[in-house]
């Protein structure tokens, strides 16, 4: 298994647009395009942080799961409409990890 943490921090004066946008239109298509969603976490809200955490069977699904989120027509239409005063986020993160103990993969 592959786990991955992505830390977004929303452009100034937009966290609030940023989380919605987060809850209401990625979420829901997260599933579409194999990615397991883990937890979701948010820092307080004048931090304009949003983390959360997924996890994919391997790097090769991670890498298409991703892939055709982003090539998503709906996706793109609806990341497109949400940013005709400039992008919401400001700075992405992205930590991919692979569950491992002194070199031997666990469970």
């Amino acid at each position: 298994m592959i786990y991955e943490i992505r830390v977004y921090e929303a452009a100034e004066g937009k966290a609030e647009a940023m989380r919605a946008r987060f809850k209401t239109e990625v979420v829901p298509r997260l599933p579409k395009h194999g990615i397991e969603l883990l937890g979701v976490f948010e820092a307080p809200a004048e931090d304009g942080r949003l983390t959360y955490m997924t996890r994919f069977k391997s790097e090769d699904d991670r890498t298409k799961a991703w892939a055709g989120f982003g090539a998503d027509p709906e996706w793109r239409a609806i990341k497109a409409a949400s940013e005709t005063n400039g992008p919401l986020l400001k700075n992405q993160t992205v930590s991919v990890l692979s569950p491992k103990v002194a070199g031997l993969l666990l469970g």
